[in-house]
């Protein structure tokens, strides 16, 4: 038990000044670049999966099976989340080359 508490203390310390952190660098971006960012972050969530694999390796109880899928699952769904978005973005500025040539034929 006294091993665990010291690991349970320090990961809590760095959730929390991650957390601030966070918070202070999303806070100061202009409303208009929210979306870019968004998506930007929720790609970066593909460093969840590949820290699910490693994780799932070490494995042992019923408990980390649990919160392994659960990591899988949710890192999944916002890197899959993340692209649509930057792929809906990207499809609002591309030109409609269909549009230009009708205008052509005019």
């Amino acid at each position: 038990m006294q091993v665990i508490m010291p690991n349970l203390v320090i990961a809590l310390t760095l959730f929390v000044l991650a957390l601030l952190i966070g918070i202070e660098v999303i806070g100061k971006v202009p409303a208009t670049l929210h979306t870019p960012l968004m998506s930007g972050a929720n790609s970066i969530h593909g460093i969840v999966i590949v820290g699910v694999v490693i994780v799932a390796a070490h494995a042992t109880s019923t408990l980390s099976y649990v919160f392994i899928f659960l990591a899988a699952v949710l890192g999944t769904m916002n890197v899959v989340g993340g692209y649509v978005v930057t792929d809906r973005m990207l499809e609002m500025f591309k030109s409609d080359k269909s549009d230009a040539k009708k205008g052509d034929n005019k």
